[in-house]
């Protein structure tokens, strides 16, 4: 089973979904997007299968999102895949692609909702927050 994680280590949030997909048993595919940024077909694959628009999937904190005015209603959803590609660190993170779905992991347990095995037990995030695997929402991940 192919598990795919949009990564950057710099990130405690993405560090942790990535460690909870270790817990599994699984060991994803790791792209690390900040030096291997998704084509603009692969983040409107992805915004799709999310549910999201381009404008969800814009990271604040950290970024030139602010510099940018990209609060602006007049940034259309095509120019704002653009800045995507043209700076990937304005693309949230961490993506997690499964066969059972594709989440935006922020918090980092809604990777929990399309594992294979999310049966992963008590986990310690990195600032101490205890996650416990309570069962598969329903109808998640069918």
């Amino acid at each position: 089973m192919t598990i795919t994680i949009y990564h950057n280590p710099a990130c405690g949030t993405s560090r942790n979904t990535l460690a909870m997909i270790r817990q599994s048993g699984e060991e994803p595919e790791i792209i690390k997007y900040l030096e291997m940024p998704p084509t603009r077909e692969r983040i409107v694959e992805l915004i799709a299968a999310m549910g999201l628009t381009p404008r969800d999937l814009l990271r604040r904190k950290g970024t030139p999102y602010d510099a940018l005015g990209l609060d602006d209603p007049k940034w259309s959803d095509d120019a704002l895949i653009d800045l995507m590609i043209a700076q990937p660190i304005l693309i949230e993170r961490p993506i997690v692609v499964t066969p059972h779905g594709v989440r935006l992991c922020r918090p980092s347990e809604v990777v929990l909702e399309i594992l294979p095995n999310p049966e992963i037990g008590s986990f310690t995030k990195e600032d101490g927050e205890v996650v416990t695997f309570k069962g598969r929402p329903s109808g998640a991940g069918a």
